[in-house]
């Protein structure tokens, strides 16, 4: 380790995490591990973001970190076990930005995620990818979106997951864009990507690194990405931005929370310590090797964003006329 990298560590750790011992957090503790809970299965790009943040918090911290996946119920099997765990700090959440819209996209959601659970720290953000089957003649946006203007009823749009990024930046494209599409369910990505290389569904729009191998490959053909800039995964693939819709740009995001009740000042330790470590894994490019650039924010403003989003997240759902699955 560097002594820029050290110093920078400390810094991010020192004056939050001093303020939370004095207050008695001795936290967290060294005889028990902190466990992560990924509410996805393991292979996933938020599960291989959680094992780099794990990996990395268990160096800074000297405790063991256990990254356990519990998949199923559109992430609330695992959200569920974290908001019934004890609220010490010692069991989190890493989740996608799915987690936060459970209410809105579920008739029957087993928790406020804004209420439920607090949250502790974001750590990245994500661009989307916007792939169309191979068998279509268009390689640029302005051709695609003209294409759907002409003939609606001829293009229907992958919807990996209710109420995900993919769902709510399709919807966004679709009023930005005045586009009419069909939307057909899908449960995951790699189905609806299956379905676009097949040519059985026109297009899909998630989440890049889970897209890119089969653009690479050629099995789909890429569009645009939502992000402001290029992505140096993709960098012959053009923004949203520049190739059409000069005011559309979206952006998947990961983040850890804890249970509802949790003390202030262990939130504190561990939004000091999950920015250090966001920090280090920008430094070595982990993170830009999943196509995540970092963020780093105290948990009132990881709150106060998720206000935002949410908001965002079901005014495009009611707009759109989604009901809860």
């Amino acid at each position: 380790m560097t002594r820029w990298l050290k110093t920078t560590l400390a810094l991010l750790l020192a004056a939050p995490m001093a303020a939370a011992l004095a207050q008695g957090a001795t936290f967290p503790e060294r005889d028990k591990p902190l466990r992560i809970v990924v509410p996805f299965a393991a292979g996933g790009g938020v599960d291989a973001a959680a094992r780099l943040l794990g990996t990395q918090l268990q160096k800074q911290l000297g405790v063991t970190v256990l990254v356990e996946n519990r998949a199923g119920g559109s992430g609330t099997i695992g959200g569920r076990a974290v908001q019934s765990a004890p609220a010490d700090g010692q069991t989190l959440l890493f989740s996608a930005a799915t987690h936060v819209l459970a209410r809105q996209v579920l008739k029957a959601s087993p928790y406020d995620p804004q209420t439920d659970f607090v949250p502790v720290a974001r750590v990245g953000e994500a661009p989307l990818m916007l792939v169309i089957a191979p068998s279509k003649t268009q390689t640029r946006l302005a051709d695609v979106l003209a294409a759907i203007r002409q003939q609606p009823d001829k293009w229907s749009a992958g919807i990996p997951a209710a109420g995900a990024p993919g769902h709510l930046a399709t919807l966004l494209m679709a009023r930005e864009g005045g586009l009419k599409l069909s939307f057909v369910p899908y449960k995951g990505t790699q189905p609806a990507l299956m379905d676009v290389a097949g040519g059985h569904t026109d297009l899909v729009l998630d989440s890049m690194i889970s897209l890119l191998p089969m653009a690479k490959a050629g099995k789909v053909r890429p569009i645009a990405i939502t992000s402001a800039r290029r992505s140096t995964l993709a960098p012959e693939v053009p923004t949203f931005k520049e190739a059409g819709l000069p005011e559309f740009a979206y952006a998947s995001w990961y983040g850890v929370w804890a249970p509802g009740g949790t003390p202030a000042a262990r939130v504190t330790v561990l939004n000091s310590a999950i920015n250090a470590a966001t920090a280090e894994l920008a430094r070595t490019g982990a993170w830009a090797n999943l196509g995540i650039s970092p963020v780093t924010e105290n948990a009132d403003q990881f709150k106060r964003f998720i206000a935002r989003d949410v908001a965002q997240g079901a005014e495009l759902l009611r707009s759109a006329g989604f009901h809860p699955e």
